[in-house]
């Protein structure tokens, strides 16, 4: 297990859960409601804010019965080790109708992958 630093940028922040212990990803909840107009993106405030460990990074991802049932996708997925400000989630909206989302719903997850310094060897 890794140890990651997380802060709540406002007492109404959720600290990102997994349904099960075998979820690769973390649920990331909004701290604010809002709505995507059919075709356009918005970026959602999450009100955290995380302390990857260097040689880590987080990745941003969709959620399945988001994109399946309601055309919702995550653009800009990366929160890279020294990154320290809040997380924000960009959501793409593909779908030919509004999308609302609430304050506390679930609107990505977050996974922690292992990434590597790379000493470039130019020819």
């Amino acid at each position: 297990m890794i140890s990651v630093y997380i802060k709540k940028l406002k007492e109404s922040a959720t600290i990102p859960t997994r349904a099960t212990d075998t979820d690769a990803g973390y649920d990331l909840y909004a701290d604010q409601q809002g709505l995507i107009p059919a075709g356009e993106r918005t970026i959602v405030g999450t009100s955290i804010a995380v302390a990857i460990p260097p040689g880590y990074y987080g990745r941003v991802a969709p959620r399945s019965g988001l994109a399946v049932k309601k055309g919702i996708d995550v653009l800009a997925g990366v929160v890279d080790s020294g990154y320290r400000g809040e997380v924000g989630v960009v959501l793409q909206n593909l779908s030919k109708e509004d999308f609302v989302f609430e304050k506390g719903d679930r609107v990505a997850q977050l996974i922690l992958e292992q990434c590597f310094s790379i000493g470039w060897v130019e020819l």
